[in-house]
């Protein structure tokens, strides 16, 4: 199986023992922490914003995989640098001047991602491929987690795997949304380089060694 790399979500982890998590996190073999940051207008859900992304930071030996699912993001790409964010993944249906955007982002020092709704054809991305260091496909409607993985993401994933070796891009793959031990092969074997999973590792009795499981096959 191809090598991927594992971004465990923080939206499903214990925020009374947030600190605690963290370093779970630290000590295990995930590669980058995902955190999902929703205004309840881009979709209906509420999370967490600046100041909590700034204290994660404090405590994080992982590289911040900072997800917008928020309207008017630009106003805010300022703010999630000064906080600590890494990577910056922007939606395609949230920004009206994509490829201003994604420069910004990369101006700022951050790497620039572009989110992709399951409803969003990508063709889409054919113009800006080339600028952007990952693009997000999401593989259930954005808002929650828990949500069960939508099988057309697969066709999808392959069909951006060859809209990205055409172009010769150098941009990973993403899948964030219903991403279980079940299903995390087939998922990679399409063409995803990064895994989002969060119920599928903080919902489990021992999620260090869940992580594990996700990591290291057992074939």
């Amino acid at each position: 199986m191809r090598n991927f790399l594992l971004s465990p979500s923080l939206l499903s982890c214990d925020f009374t023992n947030l600190e605690r998590e963290i370093q779970m996190l630290n000590n295990s073999v995930a590669d980058w922490l995902h955190l999902d940051i929703m205004d309840g207008v881009f979709v209906p859900n509420i999370t967490f914003g600046q100041p909590v992304i700034k204290q994660i930071k404090k405590h994080s030996l992982k590289p911040l995989d900072v997800h917008l699912m928020i309207t008017d993001p630009d106003r805010y790409f300022d703010d999630f640098k000064n906080c600590g964010a890494d990577i910056l993944s922007v939606h395609y249906e949230a920004c009206t001047h994509l490829h201003r955007s994604v420069t910004r982002i990369k101006e700022l020092g951050m790497k620039a991602a572009v989110v992709l709704n399951p409803h969003t054809p990508i063709a889409n991305l054919e113009d800006i491929i080339k600028e952007c260091y990952m693009i997000l496909l999401m593989s259930v409607n954005p808002g929650f987690g828990g949500q069960k993985f939508i099988e057309n993401s697969l066709i999808k994933i392959a069909k951006l795997r060859e809209m990205i070796d055409k172009h010769n891009a150098q941009c990973l793959i993403e899948v964030d949304g219903g991403v279980t031990l079940d299903n995390y092969c087939k998922i990679v074997e399409a063409g995803a380089d990064v895994l989002v999973a969060g119920n599928a590792i903080f919902a489990t009795d021992n999620p260090l060694e869940t992580i594990k499981k996700f990591k290291k096959p057992l074939f």
